[in-house]
């Protein structure tokens, strides 16, 4: 099924006034189970570029690992790197990137007078709209990505490559590279397992105890090795081919995460010794034909890191 969907990569679009998009939204504060968040209210009236338009998504978190998912309908994108703050999901630091419905915006032309917003109406909006499906679990888009999307194919997974393309997410050199790397990764796991697996049964911990800006070493691969189980993972996280990437190299602490909401389950999972680095996103496509539209952040346990001189203490 091809994907029609209205906005491109690269259109300039205005957030519609709370009460167009009241409209579209049914009494749980959702379309086709995608949920409108208190976060995105506050970008009412603001213009973005549309990044990309989501073909696939990857939802992790889950025993048996990240499933691929897409939208049952053609007309989800993701703005500018617009990312959820977190701040009505009591500090959810997941930071994940923003689901937008194209009801939710319209296509604007440069210059064109800007849409005014009254704060009481970003209010009004607000107040319709819930961040709890019961008092332990949260509600927000990745709690509801399972109910928001549908399983692909076997098929799906492999031709929503087409999908990408028409939909001017990237162009064919791109996708070209994305085709060699999730082929070479597959044959390497079929081969040789996993790739960076340890030999540990508990594994180790370290506390650095990070803050944003301290800059870090990345460890070499053989020592990270030495903190990881059969699963190539520390304490249930796994260390991802891409993540090699960055080993030996000096690299900022963007944030810590201390706790973060579960994609499909919305409880609240409390994290520890772990941070996200500057500019480490998710290297899906080591894992997904074609790649994922979601573009996650990377997480990095303490004990993959060393402190360097140029830290802050």
């Amino acid at each position: 099924m091809g994907h029609g969907a209205k906005l491109r990569r690269g259109d300039l679009v205005e957030v519609r006034p709370p009460e167009e998009i009241l409209r579209t939204l049914d009494s749980a504060g959702t379309s086709d189970q995608l949920p409108l968040m208190r976060e995105m209210a506050e970008f009412c009236g603001k213009r973005f570029r549309v990044a990309r338009t989501v073909v696939k998504v990857c939802a992790s978190g889950m025993k048996g690992g990240s499933v691929l998912r897409g939208f049952r309908t053609e007309d989800v994108v993701i703005l500018d790197d617009l990312r959820c703050s977190g701040a009505d999901h009591d500090g959810c630091q997941k930071a994940c990137a923003i689901f937008w419905r194209d009801a939710w915006l319209r296509k604007v032309e440069e210059g064109t007078p800007q849409t005014e917003v009254p704060r009481s109406d970003i209010d009004a909006l607000r107040a319709r709209l819930k961040t709890k499906a019961t008092p332990d679990i949260y509600f927000c888009q990745a709690s509801e990505i399972l109910r928001a999307t549908r399983a692909l194919s076997r098929v799906e997974r492999y031709t929503r490559w087409i999908d990408e393309l028409r939909a001017g997410n990237c162009s064919v050199l791109e996708m070209t590279r994305r085709f060699v790397i999730f082929l070479y990764w597959k044959a390497r796991r079929t081969f040789l397992g996993l790739y960076a697996r340890g030999e540990n049964g508990p594994t180790p911990t370290e506390a650095l105890h990070l803050q944003a800006n301290d800059v870090v070493q990345v460890k070499s691969i053989g020592e990270i090795r030495e903190t990881l189980d059969d699963q190539a993972s520390n304490r249930g996280l796994w260390f991802s081919p891409n993540m090699r990437l960055l080993c030996g190299r000096s690299q900022r602490v963007e944030r810590r995460i201390d706790k973060l909401i579960v994609d499909g389950s919305g409880e609240m999972r409390k994290l520890q010794n772990t941070v996200f680095l500057e500019g480490s996103r998710c290297g899906c496509a080591h894992i997904a034909f074609g790649g994922c539209s979601r573009d996650e952040y990377v997480y990095w346990r303490e004990i993959w890191l060393r402190r360097t001189k140029a830290s802050s203490q």
